[in-house]
């Protein structure tokens, strides 16, 4: 455990955090797995997804280029289906 005050304190703000970016994380990981496994309303989920994305790298969860690769995949899995 940290003894500065200074980074008890960055401690807690990281624990903080990272529960706030894992939900980003999970919210676009489950909407992936629904779009995998098809069905109706998959466009509505690929919608779903890429707005997903976006706000995970509008608050630098994900890097640009890691969104731009995922959102591509999904692409390309709603082409062949």
């Amino acid at each position: 455990m940290p003894i500065i005050k200074s980074a008890i304190k960055k401690v807690r703000k990281d624990k903080k955090r990272t529960v706030t970016n894992l939900k980003a994380v999970n919210a676009y990981k489950e909407t992936l797995k629904k779009i995998k496994k098809g069905g109706t309303g998959v466009a509505a989920l690929i919608s779903k997804f890429y707005s997903q994305v976006d706000r995970a790298v509008k608050t630098k969860v994900i890097h640009k280029n890691k969104a731009n690769r995922l959102k591509a995949r999904v692409a390309k899995l709603n082409r062949k289906k």
